[in-house]
């Protein structure tokens, strides 16, 4: 039976190509537009390089004080000091690093200015972060204890200050005045990744890191990496408990705030905590993105409504004959809607491919540097969702508006 409705849906869409365009135009598009921004929101939130382990990374991003009633408050990253003592404490982690947000500095080559974003982080960086060394190594402990001025650059600033592809693993490069001695050059992140992303890592007691800082606010994240995503939510319970046991001394930090809170979080959690801290304010966000993303989908919809109206209204008498030897109006109904998923799944194809060229296009376009979208298998899953629901969504009124049809109806027309 499901290949006769396949059957059937193909050789209607033969049968008038105008219509077949302005089906397949209109699906490819808006399913075009949903892939791609699927692949970006993947990009975004989800677990690539250098932060492949992200599905099992909770990140400490953001300290809030504030008084008992909340009339006044402060916001703002931790100080190494405190997730020196308060992070790297925890027991249940595999590894906890701490790496400073955007810093910037210059350097100059031939008189002319390259801005730098700098990061200064732990030895422990390196293991959470799965950065591609193309030369050299990582700073060690040794390093970090003896004050070393060392640095890892990216590629694209070892490009700039020396030469393209060159060996620099042991030359200097002077930023600020200082001059440090290159240990090693990595392929650089996209600035999507915020806590990964820079052109130069020094270790954090590199001038200029405010590391030594004993106050609960600074510069600094931490990025907690779990043995495994079921370990997350007892590291996230294990840091709540630490936090509890603070002293009113220390929570007040010598400002006049009664209340600390401080979460371990996952990365899209922390990323929505930034926008929304509580659950009305979560509920209002996730309304906005629900109605967003209806409108994306359901103004197409509603346009390839009425084409699929128009489309069966044309065979009211091929329903009326059918309905006259008895077919059932359920039997219409699925005849109708598979024929419309089929339909879409068609144009899905011509979306994919679309998607894929468009992606391609951003990657090498430079508007993202080091741009990595891609179309892999979660973003495929989706989409293969968002084709059903989208054929559905146009599909399903035409279908049962024709399946009620009456018999005399459907034979005059």
């Amino acid at each position: 039976m499901l290949s006769n409705y396949i059957k059937i849906a193909w050789k209607v869409l033969l049968r008038h190509p105008f219509y077949t365009f302005i089906t397949l135009f209109g699906i490819s598009l808006t399913l075009t537009v949903l892939m791609v921004l699927t692949s970006f929101l993947d990009h975004l939130f989800g677990s690539h390089y250098p932060e492949d382990k992200r599905y099992r990374t909770l990140y400490i991003a953001n300290i809030l004080q504030t008084d008992s009633v909340r009339n006044s408050m402060s916001s703002g990253p931790a100080s190494y000091y405190f997730l020196n003592k308060y992070a790297k404490s925890l027991k249940t982690p595999e590894n906890v690093a701490i790496v400073s947000n955007f810093s910037f500095s210059n350097t100059y080559v031939n008189g002319k200015r390259i801005k730098l974003n700098t990061k200064y982080t732990d030895v422990d960086f390196w293991n959470v972060a799965g950065f591609e060394f193309l030369e050299g190594k990582p700073y060690n402990e040794q390093n970090i204890k003896s004050g070393d001025h060392v640095a890892v650059i990216t590629d694209d600033l070892r490009d700039q200050y020396f030469e393209r592809g060159a060996q620099v693993v042991g030359k200097f490069i002077d930023i600020e005045n200082i001059n440090y001695r290159v240990i090693g050059v990595v392929k650089g992140s996209p600035p999507t990744r915020f806590y990964t992303y820079g052109d130069v890592y020094f270790p954090y007691t590199a001038p200029k890191s405010n590391y030594e800082n004993k106050g609960m606010r600074g510069s600094y994240i931490a990025m907690v990496l779990a043995k495994s995503r079921e370990d997350m939510p007892a590291i996230q319970a294990e840091f709540d408990n630490v936090i509890s046991r603070l002293s009113k001394d220390e929570i007040q930090d010598g400002q006049q705030y009664s209340v600390l809170i401080v979460k371990a979080h996952r990365y899209f959690d922390h990323f929505l905590d930034q926008f929304a801290r509580d659950d009305s304010r979560k509920i209002f966000f996730y309304t906005i993105i629900g109605l967003v993303l209806l409108m994306i989908m359901g103004l197409p919809a509603i346009n390839l409504v009425n084409v699929n109206v128009s489309r069966i209204l044309e065979r009211s008498s091929e329903i009326g004959v059918r309905k006259a030897f008895g077919a059932p109006s359920k039997a219409l109904l699925w005849q109708f809607i598979i024929e419309n998923i089929f339909i879409t799944f068609i144009g899905g194809l011509f979306a994919l491919v679309l998607s894929m060229i468009i992606i391609s296009l951003i990657n090498s376009s430079g508007w993202i540097a080091y741009a990595d979208l891609t179309i892999n298998f979660t973003v495929f899953l989706v989409s293969i969702f968002i084709c059903l629901l989208f054929g559905l969504l146009s599909g399903v009124l035409p279908a049962v508006r024709m399946s009620k049809l009456k018999i005399v109806e459907a034979l005059k027309a």
